[in-house]
């Protein structure tokens, strides 16, 4: 199952489009064009933690943990100013935000603006379920290795595109290279554009 329709499960992208106003088709276009993009973040983050996949789990939490997830889904309008701050720890700057968005455009037919507006609630809700699922790990037990947060990273993420599923899609497509990360070539294109 692909992350996305996780998300529309809790009601996320249902959230998105009431408080956006547009339908959940658009919320679900825009979902598939733009969470391979912060998962790649987040991959990015993972490799740069001292201690890994349980430093990620440790920036989750300082994030907001799976109270962003609750903050999308609340009735209350969402505070982007959280999935500002996450967007800012994933990705860095605003000029990566901004060609994530316009990527996404281009891959989806949404207007840009539009995705601006949902790349701080998806951050919120990708990292929010994230951490739930990592707190429901802790819960059960101790993962075997390669489950817990690692799994669920890797497996959303994928590999290489020789091992690529249909169900991929468009985290397939975003990454131009083949490793497996999207950020990392979106960060490309926005070095060839300011050169």
């Amino acid at each position: 199952m692909q992350l996305t329709d996780m998300l529309a499960q809790t009601g996320g992208l249902q959230s998105i489009a009431r408080e956006l106003g547009i339908d959940e088709t658009q919320a679900a276009n825009g979902a598939a064009a733009l969470v391979p993009a912060i998962l790649g973040g987040l991959k990015k983050q993972a490799q740069s933690q001292p201690a890994g996949l349980e430093g990620l789990g440790g920036l989750l939490g300082q994030l907001g943990g799976s109270g962003l997830l609750d903050n999308v889904l609340a009735p209350q309008p969402t505070d982007v100013s959280r999935g500002n701050e996450v967007l800012g720890q994933i990705f860095a700057s605003k000029d990566v935000s901004r060609a994530v968005a316009q990527n996404a455009a281009t891959q989806s037919g949404l207007d840009p603006s539009l995705l601006k507006k949902m790349l701080p609630m998806l951050a919120m809700l990708v990292t929010g379920y994230m951490a739930k699922q990592q707190d429901a790990d802790a819960a059960v037990a101790a993962s075997p290795a390669g489950g817990g947060l690692g799994g669920l990273l890797g497996s959303l993420l994928g590999g290489s595109r020789a091992t690529a599923s249909p169900t991929q899609g468009l985290a397939s497509l975003l990454d131009l290279n083949g490793d497996g990360n999207p950020l990392d070539d979106v960060l490309q294109m926005i070095g060839r554009a300011k050169g």
